[in-house]
This record gives structure tokens, C-alpha cells and sequence, in this order.
């Protein structure tokens, strides 16, 4: 299934679908910030404040979906978890839509209103850095437990992934000549995998808390950004997405990072056998999460190898490597 397309939302149309909800004269200033999978601008009011509007891919998360996110970012902001939560609008909610002039297949676009917050990416050295960010996670995860998101994906091998590599292969995205192998090793980990996840409770997650989704203000600290993949799922898959190489290589860096997150929560020791295989499902939403952006103009321009024989060859063995790791794991 290929995501709906951003084509029809003009500049223009932006600025007065923010206007309109949430009764702010802007300057016309508009900024567009890099994002692969939603469209993300920066305005201007006419005081000079500074907003970021986030406008939605049509079609990925239903408005339910969305209110989960929100909901989340506002528990966590009312628990003093710094993060960036969306702003009401005029209405009081906060999540509007907006159905530009010649958009025809009557979906509207989903968006919000964020205050601009700025900061620079974070980059964990000493092991006091590291504890830092255990800490934050462990505030945001001690929040997380307290709601569920009934609407969001559960992060598993077979309820989630298993239907990643279900789409690819039914939109015949595989090149023919990786198809077998690709399905054999997505099918095999996936099997092998799931036995870990069983009996888990899962959770609130962040879904993507890579390095480049942490910030730290100058004076302020550490804040959590981009909450658009939140799940419920393993509290270990907010973990390992900060360490830098495989688990096995950094027990240093996850010794750091466990001693600062469990001032604020529990960790369970046991699921960090899960991290290995988690690293193995994100590299397959990786793949359907670019396959839906397929359609877009700016993603042909941008990987025009995308989807050739030469990108699955590496892509299929890239996942094989990744099996053998995990095999290898299970095995001690």
C-alpha cells in the first residue's frame, strides 16, 4: 500500500490551514524542515513567536492513532518529561484537519501545532552523558506505564513485522531474483524470534529513540522529540537505539544507561536478549516504511536505486547478517 501523497498541499495552503484552527495571524514565513515521512514547516506568528506545523501522511495513522500520540506527549509534559507536546487550537483540541482546494480523493490532511524548540543533536561521550540519557528514559517510561495507546501497533515478530514483510511481498517490491531468499530469512528470524516476546506486558515506547530524536538545550537539559512512531511495546527497543554498535558490543554504554534509567523506573534485565531481534524488525519497517513513500516525487529523485535488483541483494544479506547475530545470541 503506497502512503497518500503530499502534492496537493501548497505553501499557501499551510499557512491558512494553521490561520483558520488556530486563530494565529502569521507573518507568511514557512520553512520547510527535512522529513521523510510526514510534511513538517516552520511559521511564524505576526508577534514573532515561533511554531512548527506537523501535517500528517494521509492514510499511515488514523486520527485515533494520532490522539495517542498526543495523549502521550501531554502525559509526559505534565509529569515535567521534557518533551515538545502539541499546542490546542482554537477549539481546544489538538489535532485539525484540512482539505486543500484540488485535492480530490476526499481525504483531508491531519495536523498539529507545535512550539519551536531548538537545540542541538545529542551526543553521549563520558558515562555521565550516558546516564543522563538513561534517566530521561527511564522519567518517560515510568509516565508510559501509567495509560495504554489502544490505538498504536504492539511492537512483535509476528503481530507486527511478520505483516511488514507480508505487504512487501504482496506489492511484489522484492526483486524476483531476492523474493525466496528474502521471505526464507524474514520468515525464519521472525519464528525464531517470538518466543522472547511471549509473556510480556508491553507498554508506552517512544518507537524511535534514535540519537537524532534527542536534543539538548544550551542551560535546559535533554528534551525527547518526534513521538510519531510511539507503539506499545518492550521498554529495551527505546534502549538500544541509542547504543552504538551491536549489544554485545556495548555493555559499557548499557551499564551507563540501565544505572541512570532505573532512579526513575524498573528494567527488566531479561529482555535485553531482545535487542538483537528488535534491531532485526526495525530493519524491515525500515524497508516498508520507505516503500510506502514510493509514490512521492521527491523520494524517486532522491533513491532512484530503490527497489532494483542490486538494492535487494544488499538489503536481503544485510538482514541475513543480522539472523546470524541474533542465531549466534540465543545460542550462548
Amino acid at each position: 500500500m503506497v502512503a497518500g501523497s503530499f502534492e496537493s498541499l501548497s505553501p499557501g495552503a499551510v499557512v491558512r490551514a494553521v490561520e483558520d484552527a488556530y486563530a494565529l495571524p502569521l507573518d507568511g514565513t514557512l520553512e520547510a524542515y527535512p522529513s521523510y515521512v510526514n510534511r513538517v514547516y516552520g511559521i511564524r506568528g505576526e508577534d514573532g513567536a515561533r511554531y512548527v506545523a506537523k501535517f500528517y501522511r494521509p492514510g499511515r495513522w488514523t486520527r485515533d492513532a494520532i490522539l495517542d500520540e498526543h495523549q502521550f506527549l501531554l502525559d509526559c509534559a505534565e509529569a515535567e518529561v521534557p518533551v515538545i507536546a502539541p499546542l490546542p487550537a482554537a477549539d481546544g483540541g489538538t489535532l485539525r484537519e484540512t482539505m486543500p482546494e484540488g485535492r480530490d480523493d476526499g481525504q483531508a490532511f491531519l495536523f498539529a501545532l507545535f512550539p519551536r524548540t531548538g537545540g542541538r543533536t545529542y551526543e553521549p561521550e563520558s558515562g555521565e552523558d550516558l546516564r543522563r540519557l538513561g534517566a530521561l528514559l527511564g522519567r518517560c517510561h515510568a509516565v508510559a506505564a501509567r495509560r495504554t495507546a489502544p490505538q498504536r501497533a504492539v511492537c512483535t515478530p509476528q503481530g507486527l513485522t511478520a505483516g511488514f514483510v507480508e505487504e512487501l511481498l504482496a506489492d511484489e517490491l522484492v526483486h524476483p531474483e531476492c523474493r525466496d531468499e528474502f521471505k526464507a530469512v524474514c520468515d525464519a528470524t521472525l519464528q525464531a524470534a517470538a518466543p522472547l516476546f511471549e509473556g510480556l506486558s508491553p507498554s508506552r515506547i517512544h518507537g524511535d529513540c534514535h540519537r537524532g530524536n534527542i536534543i539538548d538545550r544550551a542551560g535546559q537539559g535533554l528534551v525527547l522529540i518526534d513521538f510519531d512512531d510511539m507503539m506499545m511495546g518492550p521498554p529495551a527497543q527505546d534502549i538500544w537505539l541509542v547504543l552504538p554498535g551491536y549489544a554485545s558490543e556495548s555493555r559499557r554504554e548499557l551499564a551507563f544507561l540501565l544505572e541512570g534509567y532505573e532512579q526513575f523506573a524498573a528494567f527488566d534485565r531479561e529482555t535485553l536478549k531482545l535487542i538483537e531481534p528488535l534491531r532485526f524488525m526495525r530493519m524491515i519497517y525500515f524497508l516498508a516504511w520507505r516503500a510506502r513513500q514510493r509514490g512521492d516525487y521527491w523520494f524517486r529523485e532522491s533513491f532512484p536505486e530503490w527497489g532494483s535488483e542490486a538494492f535487494w541483494m544488499k538489503e536481503t544479506e544485510d538482514l541475513r547478517v543480522q539472523a546470524q547475530v541474533i542465531h549466534t545470541a540465543l545460542r550462548r
